[in-house]
This record gives C-alpha cells, structure tokens and sequence, in this order.
C-alpha cells in the first residue's frame, strides 16, 4: 500500500527522515535479509551514527544485513 508522508505544498521530509522512514518501512516486512545500499550517503555525522545504531539493533535481533558503505 502506499500513503502519503507529510503534507502537499510543504518541504516535506528531511534527508535523515526520508532514510529513516525507507529503512522503517522495510523493517516492517521483517525479512530474515536486509540488503542496504548506502544507507548513510548525503547525512551528517549524527545521523549516520543513528542509522548504523539501528542497523546494528536489527542485526541483533538475530537478521542479516548487508551494506555497502563509502565513506
């Protein structure tokens, strides 16, 4: 299904929002594997620390993760 985040006419989702959001969407499928491809590009440090805890949270709830980093 698709719906709509945020509000027609507005600027809409940050980048670290839109990343996060992506990443939560797949999440609730709940895969045994998840395949990232630069889940951090385009985000600051703080962010990227964010996602990487999350990826790191989903690994140890037991499921495979797979990404590509270029830093």
């Amino acid at each position: 299904r698709e719906a709509l985040v945020g509000l027609p006419g507005e600027n809409g989702l940050s980048t670290e929002q839109r990343k996060r959001l992506t990443i939560a969407v797949e999440l609730v499928a709940n895969p045994s594997i998840i395949f990232m491809d630069e889940p951090t590009s385009g985000l600051d440090a703080r962010a990227a620390a964010i996602v990487m805890r999350t990826v790191r949270n989903t690994v140890d709830t037991g499921r495979t993760v797979v990404c590509t980093i270029h830093q």
